[in-house]
């Protein structure tokens, strides 16, 4: 089991820690409903050192990422930040993404904790392009400041203009007395804020600065229901090896103005339609959703499976989301989410479920 570099910081705390993709990580310190409220309210940090980071530079930098993942990441400037998925060839999704372009030639590419070897594989697998590839995980970590609050309480901390840098954007300054950190407008919760990419040796000054401005430490529970109040796919959950960006509803991240891994298969599943889809469902009656429960029709026939599902701490309600055919794919169709021996009414809605 991998610690991070703020473990012990997280047991000071007083942490429930749990094992997450390797790592010895802070689940929850004060309770999920707080640790959400938080975020939601006023601003929370998450450490998320986990987190893999790739850099890959050169003159065919671009090339090797063009063709690995979806989006067209030649539309990004320095500065700026794109979400993608990297297909793999049997119309799956080998991980998500985000991808940062740091210099004119120098590219980061932000990973799962749980697929950093398998994604650095697979990249290098495809690098006949003779791009320079390292794997900064195990320097760098990640914490994520989250909530409406996160620019005024943390503004005090950078000589930079944290309300000029816009979503998806990122600058590399000082923050909280250390230089050359990436202070990036990106997150998983939709409450707005940075992520706070530094040396291992830098974060524990950070964390302290960060935590003393007025931020709330949030464990991975309460990052698990935040991301889910949003329908943001989690990987393992609800894309996976065996699902297709376009099923997942992630085809706005999957151009076709390239080519790419599987391009071609992609296409043809988007111009047919996919047969089944990516939902987000909100139940009728009470009950908590939880991944692996079955959804069925109304004679309890199966026709699915639930990806993610919790109990939402801002609507007070069970949200999931899971695969269903595509007959039963449009907002307010009816379906049914089998819990133990009850047949739960749900409605599938558009998300966000979270309108903020």
């Amino acid at each position: 089991m991998k610690n991070t570099a703020l473990t012990e910081t997280h047991e000071a705390l007083g942490a429930k820690m749990v094992p997450f993709a390797g790592y010895n990580m802070p689940v929850q310190y004060d309770g999920v409903n707080i640790e959400h409220e938080a975020v939601r309210t006023g601003v929370g940090v998450f450490d998320v050192s986990h987190m893999g980071e790739f850099l890959i530079e050169g003159p065919n930098a671009l090339d090797l990422i063009q063709k690995t993942c979806s989006n067209d990441a030649s539309k990004l400037t320095v500065g700026k930040a794109q979400y993608s998925c990297m297909p793999n060839d049997t119309g799956g999704i080998v991980d998500d993404l985000i991808i940062y372009r740091v210099k004119e030639d120098t590219y980061l590419l932000v990973v799962n904790a749980s697929n950093i070897e398998k994604d650095w594989n697979w990249i290098a697998s495809k690098n006949d392009v003779g791009a320079d590839m390292r794997d900064l995980s195990e320097e760098y970590s990640l914490l994520a400041i989250q909530g409406p609050k996160a620019v005024e309480a943390m503004q005090a901390l950078s000589s930079h203009d944290l309300s000029e840098i816009k979503f998806y954007n990122f600058v590399v300054g000082d923050f909280a007395g250390i230089e050359h950190v990436i202070i990036s407008a990106t997150g998983y919760t939709g409450s707005g804020g940075f992520e706070i990419y530094c040396k291992n040796s830098e974060v524990k000054q950070i964390w302290d600065k960060v935590v003393e401005a007025g931020a709330k430490p949030i464990g991975l529970a309460a990052r698990d229901t935040l991301r889910l109040e949003m329908g943001y796919c989690l990987y393992g959950n609800d894309i996976d090896d065996t699902t297709s960006p376009i099923e997942a509803g992630l085809g706005w991240i999957t151009k076709f103005s390239k080519t790419f891994t599987n391009s071609e298969a992609l296409e043809d599943e988007k111009r047919r339609g996919p047969e089944r889809k990516l939902v987000a469902f909100e139940l009728d009656d009470r009950g908590i959703p939880r991944q692996g429960y079955d959804i069925v029709d109304s004679s309890g026939k199966k026709i699915g499976n639930v990806t993610s599902g919790t109990m939402s701490p801002s609507l007070n309600k069970g949200i999931g989301l899971g695969y269903v055919p595509t007959v039963f794919a449009d907002v307010n169709s009816k379906i049914n989410i089998q819990i133990r021996k009850k047949t739960i009414p749900a409605t599938v809605v558009k998300l966000p479920f979270y309108k903020g």
